[in-house]
């Protein structure tokens, strides 16, 4: 008998003395079932680590978005206090961010999406000794410290895409937990699964991790680990709901008496907001792939103090909406009577994200590209001083554009949207305007923001493992 039989066995004995109700004859029944069956008791012990992974993840998630969300408003406060000192706190907050990446986890940089899709190609290959640098406990700590430093300091990032980094972390570490004897589960399906349950548990939905998924991390038919998803996903969605109760992302923007003549507007924004979006992402892998050449700390922190000086300068001279995700502005975009933006908006939320991405920290673009979009799709309106019905869903139609833009993931984009405000009636208008900026985004560049930063990783740990010397 093995050590996981053992296990279901003792199980099994623990009810022998208790009252048997109707429930726990039930349970006993079933219990004996997966005992004498020997796939279902393999079943059974496989789906052990992914439950485990998925209630870790949601309790990280909660922990990491409350955390998040305090520095985010302490960094508002501090600016109605005192506007002047972002032009003290930005250059400080910055340069601790980089160092901490730096000096304990240089793959915790950036969004993390990237070093997840990297991860997976790795799972796939003779590299498994790269994935611990791109998964792991040091990659946690060293993501959550470096986003929250930032965020407090007033940069443009999301927590997003480093939550979905953050969760991968933790499946493949419950996945190297495993004992020997325990029945093998496959690297790769816990990295994938990790990533869904990451997103589903951040943005509080669960399709959209589930589309996330099949549309940008996995190149093999989804049925080989359809399962293990819809669990994590599920599992890790309550976790953060049993925590932080029931809740929309967004809410419910008004948009119920919206024209059908809109739609012209919808496909305007769709085509400005993919250009933009493709477009920031190419300007932000120029300066990264320009940034290489600064070998020393003194040119690197030199970069800095520029990226901070100029981000506090237009916090302080243009707008506070510069700082921070951007989810701020896009509450009061939906559901002020403020609702359109100036045209100077879209421009400080996409340099916003542009000098926080390239400092080398911690922080995802996400939320960034989200409120980016919002503000095209508000300046649009207010070009027509349309209804405020018909503006929401130009905004809506804007966030799914632009993070399309950024993304290529046009399904996932809409679905994001659709259960963040709870909105399907708007389905085919969301997707729509996620197909057309995916069109015109492909004119920009073939290739995704996200893939052209994994090819980058991978060719880092290519030049390590080419650098070893052959036994």
């Amino acid at each position: 008998m093995n050590s996981g039989t053992r296990i279901l066995e003792w199980l099994k004995r623990a009810w022998v003395d208790t009252e048997p109700s109707r429930w726990v004859r039930v349970l006993r029944r079933l219990l004996g079932r997966v005992i004498n069956n020997e796939r279902l008791r393999r079943g059974f012990l496989q789906a052990i680590p992914f439950w485990t992974a998925s209630v870790l993840t949601g309790l990280i998630a909660v922990g990491y978005a409350q955390l998040f969300g305090l520095a985010e408003r302490a960094s508002h406060r501090l600016y109605d206090v005192a506007p002047w000192g972002v032009f003290v706190v930005m250059p400080i907050t910055f340069i601790v961010a980089w160092w901490i990446v730096r000096r304990f986890g240089p793959a915790a940089r950036g969004s993390g999406i990237p070093q997840v899709i990297a991860a997976i190609e790795l799972s796939n290959k003779h590299d498994h000794q790269f994935i611990p640098k791109l998964l792991s406990i040091r990659i946690i700590l060293v993501k959550i410290a470096s986003s929250i430093v930032m965020v407090l300091g007033g940069a443009a990032i999301g927590r997003e895409g480093p939550t979905i980094q953050i969760a991968a972390s933790v499946f493949r570490k419950v996945n190297d937990m495993l004992p020997a004897w325990w029945p093998k589960v496959s690297l790769r399906t816990m990295i994938v699964t990790g990533a869904a349950a990451g997103l589903a548990a951040a943005f509080n939905t669960p399709l959209g991790g589930i589309v996330f998924v099949v549309e940008e991390l996995t190149k093999t038919h989804f049925s080989k680990f359809r399962t293990a998803i819809f669990t994590a996903v599920i599992i890790a969605g309550l976790t953060a709901e049993g925590i932080s109760g029931p809740y929309l992302y967004l809410g419910f923007p008004k948009v119920e008496d919206y024209s059908l003549s809109v739609f012209w507007g919808i496909l305007l924004v769709a085509v400005m907001a993919g250009f933009m979006g493709a477009g920031m992402s190419k300007f932000i892998l120029q300066i990264l792939a320009w940034k290489t050449r600064l070998k020393t700390v003194f040119h690197n922190i030199l970069y800095l103090l520029v990226c901070s000086t100029a981000l506090a300068s237009m916090t302080y001279f243009v707008t506070a909406h510069t700082m921070g995700s951007g989810k701020e502005l896009i509450m009061e975009v939906l559901f002020s009577t403020e609702k359109h933006t100036e045209w100077y908006i879209p421009i400080v939320r996409i340099l916003g994200p542009m000098s926080s991405f390239t400092s080398g920290a911690a922080g995802g673009i996400f939320a960034p590209s989200l409120s980016a979009g919002a503000s095209i799709g508000a300046t649009v309106s207010g070009w027509f001083q349309l209804s405020d019905s018909n503006t929401n869903l130009m905004i809506l139609a804007g966030m799914v554009a632009f993070l399309t833009g950024v993304t290529r993931s046009p399904f996932t984009s809409a679905i994001l949207v659709l259960e963040m405000t709870d909105r399907h009636s708007l389905i085919f208008h969301l997707m729509a305007a996620g197909m057309v900026a995916n069109i015109f985004a492909y004119l920009v560049d073939r290739k995704s923001f996200y893939e052209h930063l994994k090819d980058r990783f991978l060719d880092d740990f290519r030049v390590i493992r080419d650098a070893e010397p052959k036994i």
